[in-house]
């Protein structure tokens, strides 16, 4: 008898979860936010007082007539903003300051480990207020950030939306691990690429297994010499010939992917250019001319200020003091970028410096290097969602975009610093931080 009535229990169960699978998914009610100011990242100018209707992932309505039974989400002592983006991180990073940093984590912590590290910086991310962010590269943790990004993606984890460019790439003897004994094999920061033939075999085993963007480096070993006006410019060694990075480019391009290069350095950013890349990352010294070719062209410059200020005095004491004099050249560099029409986009390389740092002391620097706050919210807003493609979507506070939003106590129209103070997160309807 026992066994009959474990076997009908058993049935009953399974013919609950049947019947509850095919039940139909109940729609999540809508709700709305009160935002006191609202930033919404097409204006300049604020607007005051702001109802807006959630429903599912998107904003469905701006202003919007609220029901007196309605949940309504009280932010009207705050400032909301679009969710912020990042267009530069690496979650699978925990600080770079001196190559014992860096040789510790390839050496001594297994891929496995750091993509366990990788989940708390992306919860990090996200209570910092970036909703998206394009993860540059997994330094030396393979494809760990392809799975990072389906975790998310898929609700096991918290974090932001991610666009990932997996490998980077670099030529023999350029990137770290570097300095061991030749008979010692140590691993590499990034896939090791020599010729056009090469290049376009990465790019293509890098689509193939989840890479969103594709990351080059393009310099290294930096010092300072003049021009001929005597000015200071930031020199740099190459790594890849201009025909190993057009066919890097092209086939990239061809798959409809893009580029971002780790260009630092007059001729890393030249040979970028000349190859046809869609970003130039860091960019501590620029030419006039090729400031003129990314107008013209529309490439992207996402400075990453802050970590070249939080790194220069350790790579200083580790015998590399042009660290301490590459700030200025890239504070004048930021400034001949803005006047000539460049399209600039926030971004920190947060996992450079420590995950525990605020990334959005980059807002700071910028404002403090010549642009208005209006101006660095839009970098870290629009800008970057534009950077992406993803301007549809996320960047603004719009009817029919994703419901990402941030909300800070102060105005940061009159004090960019308020953004390291973000105390509600929402992505995509779901509220993350604050406001339950």
């Amino acid at each position: 008898m026992a066994r009959v009535l474990v076997v009908l229990f058993a049935i009953l169960s399974l013919l609950t979860i049947a019947a509850g699978q095919g039940a139909p998914a109940v729609k999540p009610t809508p709700f709305f936010i009160h935002c006191g100011t609202l930033i919404d990242g097409k204006s300049d100018q604020p607007q005051r007082n702001v109802f807006f209707e959630i429903d599912g992932d998107k904003i469905a309505a701006i202003p919007a007539a609220v029901p007196g039974s309605a949940r309504v989400i009280d932010l009207s002592n705050e400032t909301c903003l679009p969710g912020l983006i990042d267009t530069h991180t690496h979650v699978l990073l925990n600080g770079d300051i001196t190559a014992e940093d860096y040789d510790v984590q390839l050496l001594k912590m297994s891929p496995e480990y750091r993509t366990i590290l990788a989940t708390v910086n992306a919860r990090r991310a996200l209570e910092y207020g970036f909703t998206t962010i394009r993860d540059l590269e997994t330094e030396g943790a393979g494809y760990a950030d392809v799975d990072l990004k389906k975790a998310i993606n898929k609700g096991v984890i918290p974090g932001p939306r991610m666009q990932v460019a997996t490998r980077a790439m670099d030529v023999t003897g350029a990137y770290p691990l570097l300095g061991y004994s030749p008979n010692v094999p140590v691993p590499h920061g990034v896939q090791v690429v020599d010729g056009p033939e090469e290049g376009r075999k990465a790019v293509r085993e890098e689509i193939m297994y989840g890479a969103d963007w594709i990351k080059v480096y393009s310099d290294h070993g930096y010092f300072v010499k003049k021009d001929a006006s005597g000015r200071d410019i930031l020199d740099d060694i190459p790594t890849f010939t201009v025909e190993e990075m057009r066919a890097i480019v092209d086939e990239a391009h061809r798959q409809h992917h893009k580029v971002a290069s780790h260009a630092v350095a007059l001729n890393g950013v030249h040979t970028s250019l000349e190859a046809g890349v869609d970003t130039i990352e860091h960019g501590d010294y620029i030419s006039d001319e090729d400031l003129k070719t990314m107008a013209a062209c529309g490439v992207y410059y996402v400075p990453t200020i802050y970590v070249g200020v939080y790194v220069a005095h350790g790579r200083a004491n580790e015998g590399a003091p042009v660290w301490l004099q590459m700030t200025k050249i890239h504070e004048d560099t930021f400034h001949r970028a803005m006047k000539a029409g460049v399209k600039i986009a926030f971004g920190t390389d947060v996992g450079g410096f420590d995950w525990k740092e605020n990334p959005a002391q980059e807002f700071k620097y910028m404002v403090d290097w010549g642009m208005t706050p209006a101006e660095a919210i839009r970098s870290a807003s629009v800008t970057a969602s534009e950077l992406l493609g993803m301007q549809d979507q996320i960047g603004s506070i719009e009817v029919g975009k994703l419901a990402d939003i941030v909300a800070v106590p102060g105005d940061p129209l009159k004090d960019i610093t308020v953004l390291q103070k973000v105390d509600f997160v929402m992505k995509g309807g779901v509220v993350e931080k604050g406001g339950r």
